[in-house]
């Protein structure tokens, strides 16, 4: 999350991302070479405050502000992001199949703490 170090400002645009990437897996069943394409299909964030949000993106770091969510109180959250995958198999090199379902996988929250910024007037005479 954006900014980093855990705080964040009530009323500030909080960026959210996630760096899942594809990957690949192959094991051996029966005899037989499996290979596994795994991807990230959905996200599914929880902002700690009761809001949610639905995305086929795992958002991006700023500048380029795609998840964003709006605290409006003060006080700790935890927000977390659940990662659904989808899969396609083949078996010996074979033709590519998708894999019925997906899988989703919950994260972890993590601590935020939302402040208020208070306004103070420097430099006046």
């Amino acid at each position: 999350m954006q900014p980093p170090n855990g705080r964040t400002l009530v009323n500030f645009k909080t960026n959210f991302y996630t760096e899942t990437e594809p990957f690949t897996r192959t094991i051996t069943l029966l005899g037989q070479q499996v290979e596994l394409r795994i991807r990230p299909s959905g996200f599914g964030w929880r902002f700690g405050d009761g809001e949610e949000l639905s995305t086929r993106s795992g958002g991006s770091p700023y500048p380029r502000l795609e998840i964003t969510h709006r605290y409006l109180a003060e006080g700790q959250v935890g927000p977390a992001v659940d990662t659904t995958y989808a899969a396609d198999w083949r078996v010996n090199g074979g033709a590519w199949q998708p894999v019925p379902g997906t899988v989703t996988i919950p994260g972890a929250p993590v601590p935020l703490e939302v402040v208020e910024a208070t306004p103070t007037l420097v430099g006046y005479r």
